[in-house]
């Protein structure tokens, strides 16, 4: 009688103890689902690509459930794999592809790229244009320079030839420097004291090394003396003898 009381009791003990551990099992269960929610929504709101949608995320017995809206198929197929933490047993994803917003994108793209493209071919155009230009400029520069050096060339020339002939006799036998001024005052003083020359009026005039010669002189002899002082004197390159012969007036 005292076994069959005891038995009895056990019985009931593991009859009153079985709903207490199903109870437990449950609540675990409940644990872990929402510990995998917030796990996959920490991951899918810590993707970069994933910040701008909207995923609602569910979470049954493992079992994750991905809803709402992206904006292509690549970030609803990034949602899945993301959603893929410790304790998921299953992912469904039914997560919608904004078409709108893809083909805009697309449409960015593609704008993107032909603006490269474009910018690469105006790119490449201005440069070959600014060599062109560089190249044209050089040879032009070149040129002027060229034509400047000659035409400099030949002023040098020409203005050391006319200096030369003005001072190809440079200085007299004093030191001083052969001008008109020179010249004209050296003529002069030798018709002074030339004998041929007495009671003569003679007017001398130098210009770029040229003696004209005016005035009177009392006999043709003195006329050709006269032109022949003038002519040796240094520095004179021609004589124009305009003498009338007569008396002094």
């Amino acid at each position: 009688m005292m076994v069959r009381n005891w038995i009895a009791a056990c019985a009931l003990g593991v009859l009153t103890v079985a709903p207490a551990a199903s109870a437990q099992t449950h609540s675990a269960a409940k644990v872990d689902d929402s510990a995998i929610k917030s796990r996959v929504e920490a991951k899918l709101k810590s993707a970069d690509s994933l910040k701008n949608d909207h995923i609602v995320v569910a979470v049954d017995n493992g079992v994750v459930t991905l809803t709402g809206t992206v904006h292509s198929e690549a970030q609803s197929l990034r949602a899945r794999e993301l959603a893929k933490v410790e304790g998921v047993t299953n992912v469904e994803n039914k997560l919608d592809v904004d078409s709108a917003t893809a083909d805009a994108a697309k449409g960015t793209a593609a704008k993107t790229k032909d603006a490269t493209v474009h910018g690469a071919e105006k790119t490449k155009n201005a440069t070959v244009h600014g060599a062109e230009k560089t190249k044209d400029a050089t040879v032009h520069g070149a040129e002027k320079t060229k034509d400047a050096t000659v035409h400099g060339a030949e002023k040098t020339k020409g203005t050391a030839g006319t200096v030369g002939a003005k001072t190809k006799d440079v200085a007299s036998e004093t030191g001083e420097v052969i001008d008109d001024a020179w010249i004209t005052t050296k003529i002069k003083t030798d018709f002074i004291n030339e004998d041929a020359l007495k009671g003569s009026d003679i007017n001398v005039d130098t210009n770029n090394h040229v003696v004209t010669l005016k005035g009177t002189v009392a006999t043709a002899a003195g006329k050709t003396r006269a032109e022949q002082i003038a002519k040796t004197t240094k520095g004179v390159h021609s004589v124009v003898n305009t003498l009338t012969v007569g008396p002094q007036k």
